[in-house]
């Protein structure tokens, strides 16, 4: 794994056809399945999802555009201006709000969000921007708002180093923000297979597939109050 430098991951390049990484052939977008994380049906169904919803890391859109057309007021940002791009294009006649942010700071966004939705934004941050992160979504919402996220997880069969967390370095990043988790468990994200393969390759790792062909990565799904400092 030493051959892939993660500080380096391209995140606008690969919305375009580029390398992710150097040297892991990832050429197009793995987390975008065509439709809504499995998990965050689940949790939208189980009622985790009030008031103005926060799509933090949208990617290509279809999470936005789920809970869009179920009524929600859904605000998704993304640091990838590529991204964004699709997304609004997915997104067409749709009233979602896009917007292109830094993560670790939501200039703009203070005191304005009831629900957040990270789908595997945490992990994709440096050490550093894994404790500003969490901070920066404490001031973008309101007391009492609910944080619903998707990080890979440190476990056997999972993604490697720096992207899988422990569950350790999550509980300490979001209690020191003033959030109270109130749910920290594993499941699965779904991921296209393809992008993948040459990494997986590399990595030595072989990911169970589901029963359309994708990825079954093993996250970590947090479930966090937002507490009054």
């Amino acid at each position: 794994m030493s051959s892939y430098d993660f500080d380096k991951a391209d995140f606008n390049a690969v919305y375009e056809g580029g390398d992710l990484l150097r040297g892991a052939a990832i050429k197009s977008v793995p987390w975008d399945i065509g439709e809504a994380q499995p998990t965050v049906v689940e949790l939208e169904r189980a009622g985790r999802f009030a008031g103005e919803v926060l799509d933090i890391g949208c990617g290509p859109g279809d999470n936005a555009i789920f809970l869009a057309d179920l009524g929600y007021r859904v605000t998704a940002i993304d640091a990838a201006s590529a991204a964004v791009e699709q997304a609004r294009q997915r997104a067409r006649g749709r009233d979602i709000e896009f917007a292109i942010a830094d993560a670790t700071l939501l200039t703009g966004y203070e005191d304005r969000f009831d629900t957040v939705l990270d789908s595997a934004l945490f992990h994709t941050l440096d050490a550093a921007g894994r404790r500003r992160y969490p901070v920066a979504l404490h001031r973008a919402t309101r007391v009492g708002a609910r944080l619903n996220m998707l990080c890979f997880a440190d476990v056997p069969g999972g993604m490697p180093a720096p992207l899988a967390v422990a569950e350790s370095e999550v509980r300490d990043a979001l209690i020191e923000a003033g959030w109270a988790i109130s749910l920290l468990a594993q499941t699965e994200f779904a991921g296209a297979a393809a992008p993948m393969r040459t990494f997986f390759e590399k990595a030595g790792s072989h990911p169970e597939l589901d029963e359309k062909g994708r990825t079954r990565l093993p996250v970590w799904l947090v479930q966090a109050d937002r507490m009054a400092k």
